[in-house]
């Protein structure tokens, strides 16, 4: 993601079809669910909470919610794999089946509801490279995890995020000449709008952002380069933006962690942006400028 506006409000008018509020949660689905932990620790988030019935762990850090699911399903038919991947996110809304009937009548993919005996059922659609999104409405005073999942004892239930990171947004890898169609997906079923090519964040200026029409995140669409075609090219969510204040500073804590940072002449960390190596064989995560919401700040 690439250069930013200073209060993180864009240039793009768009109506909001469904009360789009933020992300609700993102979601790594991986069979080596400790390994993962102990990295999303390293970078500032703590477990606060495990499922009632399955085994996934809710991670938090500031506004920020992130699972770590290794149950049996979560990757599909042959269950997680050992690399992690992003495998859901959940967006806030202003009510959830509303939302939810909504994108339906206009193409998307439902996923089939299979809740156990006192769970909650969240609708959802499919995604990206076998990828579920789905809609929430309960994240105020009552939240989803008041019923699915049980507070780890002794552990703050809302850590602070120490360096202001909160969601940013996310880098979506998409097919060769796909970029229009997945406009189209995010246009028609959310109302996300496309900014102009100069309004850019952090150090990647690639492909194509697209604003949240709540103000609260962005997705950045990534073609291959013609040049690295190779026919075997998978559309998904390939990593997560965090959105900070002071990059300097927060890259500088994450070192102290242990998580290192790309430093070629291309790639390296500034103020604009930072982006980590890659852990576990799969996952990466970007910094941007960004100063967080007043309703961040409050969360």
């Amino acid at each position: 993601m690439d250069q930013l506006l200073p209060d993180r409000e864009t240039n793009v008018e768009t109506p909001n079809p469904i009360g789009l509020d933020g992300i609700e949660y993102i979601e790594y689905s991986t069979s080596h669910p400790q390994a993962l932990g102990q990295l999303l620790e390293r970078i500032g988030f703590r477990p606060v909470a495990r499922h009632r019935s399955r085994e996934v762990l809710l991670y938090r850090q500031g506004s920020m919610n992130m699972i770590v699911n290794a149950h049996a399903g979560a990757g599909g038919a042959r269950g997680p794999d050992e690399t992690p991947r992003i495998s859901a996110i959940a967006l806030r809304v202003r009510d959830a089946r509303v939302a939810y009937e909504y994108v339906l009548d206009r193409g998307a993919w439902d996923i089939p509801m299979h809740a156990q005996v006192m769970e909650l059922n969240i609708p959802g659609i499919h995604g990206p490279g076998g990828s579920h999104i789905y809609f929430v409405d309960r994240y105020r005073e009552f939240s989803i995890y008041d019923v699915d999942f049980t507070l780890i004892p002794t552990v703050d239930p809302k850590p602070p995020a120490p360096t202001g990171m909160h969601y940013f947004g996310l880098v979506q890898y998409i097919g060769i000449e796909r970029t229009a169609d997945w406009i189209e997906f995010y246009r028609e079923l959310f109302g996300f709008g496309v900014l102009p090519d100069e309004q850019r964040f952090g150090i990647l200026p690639k492909g194509k952002v697209l604003a949240s029409p709540c103000g609260r995140f962005h997705l950045q669409l990534i073609e291959p380069l013609p040049s690295n075609v190779t026919g075997a090219e998978v559309e998904m969510f390939q990593r997560i933006g965090f959105g900070t204040p002071d990059v300097l500073a927060t890259a500088a804590a994450m070192r102290g962690n242990g998580i290192e940072f790309f430093e070629t002449e291309l790639t390296h960390t500034e103020a604009r942006g930072a982006l980590t190596r890659t852990y576990l064989g799969s996952v990466l995560f970007e910094l941007v400028h960004a100063e967080p919401s007043r309703r961040e700040v409050a969360r």
